[in-house]
């Protein structure tokens, strides 16, 4: 029941109202928007304004579907290369022991692990680069239409008109980028549960009996070897998870500035100030777990003390209460890890809790609550026996 809820528009548009902007949802094409604010319309002189049949259909020039060349703009930039490197696995001899084939076919494993961290980096890298051509796009569209608004033109101009729907295909690109994005995120979220189950195996292996000493050398390099992969793949899950959460939040903005465009090209006039410069807000800035004083109890405390735990139930319920409580309500994600046993016990704990903060944030941004509103934060708790994830309302 709680799966259905979730993901039904209808639900998601009763419990979070306006600002239910998923990925999938949210950022859909405004295809009616011609309709609604392009209709015919009889000016004070009587004659006829254009109307919505006389535009041209929402595409670039060139080929269907693409989007036309633009110079980069100071306000896009150009996207960065993802520069990892992965790690290289050092080759073992065989031994002749039960221990030495374990260790090879750990070592054929964290080999596969590699390929992947390098297909996922040069992955996301491309949708970084469509997402910057298809923000170019619009941006260049967009000053088109500023500009001769800014001039004086004529009501429901169709060269504007054309500009815009130039301007919707874009904006429509990105929220298509923003939904491969999220692909990839789920696939670098699953290499790193292969790689900390990895990590455990070859951790106990060490307590197998019949092993001579340099199975034991091949394990110390092999176990380093894996903590290196968990980095690069705790980069890239990062990478990917800031890249959407700035992509959804920049693409809703842009959509509610097309809107009043819309209105400005019917009446032929600019309305209000520079739309692009509204700064577009942040998610997941980092906060210090004194800053989080002020929040109180937690809304949610999810403890990710073994495999699988389903919490979405009790976080959609919660979020539901909240948000109908305060409508315009913002929440902090906290990692919190356990700080009992050895230091690197303690980094992999905090690891891990941050996997999982990411992974609650995901959800909670599935569930429809826009990315703006979110934010997340690491601490550490003497007392917590296990990873957490606690959600604060603020």
């Amino acid at each position: 029941m709680w799966g259905i809820l979730a993901t039904d528009p209808r639900i998601k548009s009763r419990l979070f109202g306006a600002f239910a902007l998923t990925a999938g949802l949210g950022l859909a094409g405004c295809s009616d928007l011609d309709n609604a604010l392009f209709g015919d319309e009889t000016d004070n002189g009587g004659a006829s304004a254009a109307s919505s049949d006389q535009f041209p259909p929402a595409t670039a020039p060139g080929a269907a579907g693409t989007l036309p060349a633009a110079p980069a703009t100071a306000a896009t930039g150009s996207a960065p290369v993802i520069a990892i490197t992965p790690v290289t696995i050092e080759p073992g001899a065989n031994t002749g022991t039960a221990v030495s084939a374990t260790i090879a076919t750990m070592r054929s494993q964290l080999s596969t692990l590699e390929e992947h961290v390098a297909s996922n980096a040069a992955r996301l890298t491309e949708l970084r680069n469509q997402g910057a051509d298809a923000a170019r796009s619009y941006q260049e569209a967009k000053a088109n239409i500023t500009t001769r608004l800014q001039v004086g033109t004529t009501r429901g101009n169709p060269e504007l008109v054309a500009q815009w729907n130039i301007a919707q295909s874009a904006l429509d690109a990105i929220a298509t980028n923003i939904n491969n994005m999220n692909a990839l995120g789920a696939t670098i979220a699953t290499d790193s549960s292969s790689a900390h189950f990895a990590l455990n195996q070859i951790q106990s292996t060490y307590s197998v009996s019949g092993a001579v000493d340099e199975d034991h050398r091949q394990l110390r390099v092999l176990e380093d070897e894996t903590n290196q992969t968990i980095v690069l793949i705790d980069r890239l899950l990062s990478s990917a998870s800031e890249d959407t959460q700035r992509q959804t939040a920049y693409a809703a903005n842009e959509r509610a500035n097309l809107t009043t465009l819309a209105a400005a090209i019917k009446n032929g006039e600019l309305y209000g100030s520079d739309l692009g410069s509204p700064a577009v807000a942040s998610a997941g800035g980092a906060m210090s777990a004194s800053t989080l004083a002020y929040a109180g109890t937690p809304l949610v405390v999810i403890r990710f003390d073994h495999p699988g735990v389903d919490y979405q139930q009790i976080l959609y319920a919660a979020l539901s209460q909240a948000l109908q409580a305060r409508p315009n309500a913002g929440f902090s994600v906290v990692a919190v890890s356990p700080t009992r046993g050895s230091a690197a016990a303690v980094q992999l704990a905090q690891t891990s809790a941050k996997n999982h903060a990411q992974e609650v944030l995901r959800s909670m941004t599935d569930m429809g609550v826009p990315a703006t509103r979110l934010a997340v934060a690491s601490a550490t708790d003497p007392s917590a026996t296990s990873s957490e994830v606690r959600v604060f309302v603020r």
